[in-house]
């Protein structure tokens, strides 16, 4: 399964991952974390703009329709499931797919309770520029690209073509894939989402070839039309053992998770986090402000909080009397 990994520490603000060697915060609660008695919620929050744009319109909501103090905490992913296990976070807003911690908290321990689906659907795959697949449609499946390896080589990849993936701490499938599908090619890592968004829109800007690992949903779909590479298709337990996947990566509905305490004793906040669900656009509007746009996460949120007041209003839990 994906999982994506690099953050930073973060309190009450929400900032793009730029590079690697992030702080981990694994160990270090947040200071509004099960504090008695306090009207406070505590959100991870992951590098990816994607994620961050879910938690800045939740941490919006929050504080100006139901008077929480919201603080965030950026932590590696499978950590995260560590600290939200112990109540250092109080909710996670975006998971990708964790089976073994799933079952080890959720189901084993049971300190950690489903909140539901996002609303959002991910999916990872290989990418290649649009306007390269229509010159050379054939490129859009993995059986022809070691045909054009020779077109995909960087300095960084030597004799061979390039993947370029993200941050080295992202745990993918693709060495795996090229390893196991005989691809002439050589995965190298951007160093993080800002950095392998730079070199993508910079190939874009002069009309070269690239190949690259991708996701969405993704704001940069929009500024960069990308044509996704056909890998064998993904069956059931195709991906169980990471040495040996030569299969494509899962359509996977993404997933809130929330400490149990917490979902059973957050009151208004909780229930709100358990209602929270949205589109694909409406986390790309969001996303689309921060990372292209520049506004701050709080900025952003209050745009879309003003424009879709219809969506949000049926998130919130009813007032009691």
């Amino acid at each position: 399964m994906f999982r994506r990994t690099t953050l930073i520490a973060s309190a009450a603000v929400l900032t793009l991952a730029t590079g690697c060697g992030a702080a981990d915060m694994t160990r270090q609660a947040s200071p509004f974390a099960n504090a008695r008695g306090a009207k406070t919620v505590t959100l991870s929050v992951q590098s990816w703009v994607g994620a961050q744009a879910n938690v800045a319109v939740a941490q919006y909501l929050l504080e100006h329709e139901l008077g929480y103090r919201v603080d965030t905490v950026q932590v590696d992913e499978i950590p995260a499931w560590d600290a939200l296990s112990q109540g250092r976070v109080d909710a996670l807003l975006e998971d990708w797919g964790h089976p073994e911690q799933e079952q080890r908290y959720v189901k084993e321990k049971k300190t950690v309770t489903r909140g539901g689906d996002l609303g959002v659907t991910g999916h990872i795959g290989w990418y290649v520029p649009t306007y390269f697949a229509k010159k050379h449609p054939d490129v859009t499946h993995w059986k022809n690209l070691n045909k054009y390896a020779d077109e995909f080589r960087t300095a960084e990849s030597g004799g061979k073509g390039q993947l370029m993936d993200g941050s080295p701490s992202y745990v993918t499938n693709d060495k795996a894939l090229v390893k196991n599908l005989g691809l002439d090619y050589k995965v190298v890592f951007a160093g993080s989402e800002a950095a392998q968004i730079t070199q993508i829109r910079q190939f874009a800007n002069e009309k070269k070839p690239f190949l690259t690992y991708w996701y969405s949903p993704q704001w940069l779909f929009e500024k960069v039309p990308m044509t996704e590479v056909k890998l064998p298709p993904h069956k059931e337990g195709c991906d169980a053992d990471p040495a040996k996947v030569a299969c494509a990566y899962p359509h996977t509905p993404l997933q809130k998770y929330l400490n149990t305490d917490f979902a059973e004793k957050g009151g208004a906040a909780a229930a709100f986090l358990k209602n929270f669900r949205w589109t694909t656009e409406d986390q790309n509007e969001v996303s689309l402000m921060i990372a292209e746009q520049r506004l701050s996460p709080e900025t952003a949120a209050k745009k879309w909080a003003e424009r879709h007041e219809s969506t949000w209003r049926a998130w919130l839990p009813p007032r009691k009397a």
